[in-house]
């Protein structure tokens, strides 16, 4: 297998994660409590990935992405090599790629916090920050690992995005699915499959971790 496309999509997987989640969390609760009409816009702006093809959100990140394109041209000048076919373009690509499969599951965990909830919590003198990191994160767990889980394992497979905006340049962009695809191109299917076999197993592992937590934190939510 190619040990290096792994590693190098784990650390693509889990620096999108990180960089990812902290505004995912601030922008789903706040899709989540505002009345403003505009915010059925929004929420249809950052679900645009579901529903686009991965070439088309590729090719837009490659043209923003470019030495043409202020944001290239700054990089570049910033970094010393292009954003474009660069790992950092890479993660870039993939924090904006992953926006709803981290946004959604968390606005709908709080959603479901009732009103009241959050009334009772400002009786009793708690401000924003203390009743949102006290009560209302731990009420939405559930949903952030949800959202955590399917922006790893959707980050590891993604293939179209990657290729658009990456290329293919080994230890650098090529991650395990372009990988995959060269392999059965070059008919080494022994290894193509050894590697989706991978891929079918974290993302079956994670999956399954993640509706065990979830579950168990509702059953235990209920008891008290």
């Amino acid at each position: 297998m190619d040990a290096t496309a792994i590693v190098l999509s784990a650390r693509l997987a889990l620096l999108t994660l990180l960089l990812l989640l902290p505004p995912a969390i601030l922008a789903a609760h706040w899709l989540a409590v505002t009345p403003r009409k505009s915010k059925a816009w929004i929420e249809g702006l950052l679900a645009l990935p579901l529903v686009l093809p991965p070439t088309v959100i590729g090719y837009y990140l490659l043209v923003a992405m470019g030495s043409q394109s202020p944001p290239g041209r700054w990089f570049e000048a910033l970094a010393g090599h292009p954003l474009a076919f660069s790992f950092s373009g890479l993660v870039v690509a993939s924090v904006i790629f992953n926006i709803p499969f981290a946004v959604q599951p968390i606005q709908r965990a709080f959603e479901a916090i009732a009103p009241d909830i959050r009334e009772a919590a400002q009786c009793c003198g708690l401000t924003f920050w203390q009743a949102f990191r006290r009560i209302e994160l731990p009420l939405a767990w559930p949903g952030i690992l949800s959202a955590s889980v399917m922006t790893f394992a959707h980050t590891l497979g993604e293939f179209g995005v990657v290729l658009m905006v990456g290329g293919n340049i080994p230890g650098e962009t090529r991650t395990v699915a372009i990988s995959i695809y060269d392999k059965v191109q070059s008919f080494e299917h022994a290894s193509a499959g050894a590697m989706s076999l991978l891929l079918l197993l974290i993302s079956l592992l994670t999956i399954s971790v993640s509706y065990g937590l979830a579950g168990r934190l509702s059953r235990r939510r209920r008891a008290t």
